[in-house]
């Protein structure tokens, strides 16, 4: 009986430079949860799979409190979706970040000699960096910080449209906000509050405003009353 299956689990180099966001260690365990993810979702289904947490930690060999922390890096990073259900969660995999892919029908295995790697052509893949986000994110590779300070520098309108850094530019737009609402006090109004405080603290001019109070003197006014 022949048995419908991929040859492989790919990851594509705009899911790999990605995760550059994350340290080396965070970044091998999300690549390993994901992996496990797709070995799923096919794309008959939608690229959408039902798994327990025990089932990706059996693929992966990694505990169930490490394969839930991966899985929320990759939702945050927008790079998978999940829903709930009655019997565990359904993750869909963000198809921005995989390429068209082909099943293919097992054959006797050693039916056929395996060609020389030398005669094989070489699948190479170019890699478009055509907007501002996707610039600034792989420039500033590993320094989240920095990536949502100049990402808000870019129009909101602009990170809200990028489908690919939909968890950074939300900290962006929100940082921008953020940054927007503040409110500045003009140097003259603070030079003014602080000559105001440095009267208050003078001796003399804390007697005289007194005597003038008591007395009903406004110096002010041309004739003082």
């Amino acid at each position: 009986m022949n048995i419908t299956t991929r040859g492989f689990l790919h990851v594509t180099y705009k899911l790999y430079h990605h995760l550059n966001i994350l340290n080396g260690e965070e970044k091998s365990t999300c690549l390993n949860v994901f992996l496990s993810i797709m070995k799923y979702a096919w794309k008959k289904n939608g690229y959408k799979a039902q798994l327990r947490h025990e089932t990706i930690a059996k693929d992966t060999g990694l505990c169930r409190a490490t394969v839930k922390t991966a899985i929320s890096k990759l939702v945050k990073l927008n790079i998978i979706s999940d829903i709930r259900g009655r019997s565990g969660k359904t993750y869909i995999v963000n198809d921005v970040f995989l390429k068209a892919e082909n099943t293919y029908e097992k054959t006797e295995i050693a039916k056929y000699s395996t060609p020389d790697s030398q005669t094989l052509a070489t699948l190479e893949e170019t890699i478009y960096i055509n907007n501002n986000v996707s610039k600034i994110v792989k420039s500033l590779a590993g320094n989240r910080e920095k990536i949502i300070e100049e990402l808000s520098k870019l129009p909101i309108s602009e990170l809200q449209e990028d489908k690919t850094n939909v968890y950074l530019c939300k900290l962006a737009i929100e940082h921008k906000q953020q940054y927007e609402n503040k409110t500045y006090v003009s140097s003259d109004k603070i030079l003014s509050a602080l000559k105001d405080m440095s009267k208050n603290n003078n001796i003399n001019y804390k007697r005289k405003k007194e005597y003038n109070i008591r007395n009903g003197i406004k110096p002010w006014l041309k004739n003082g009353r």
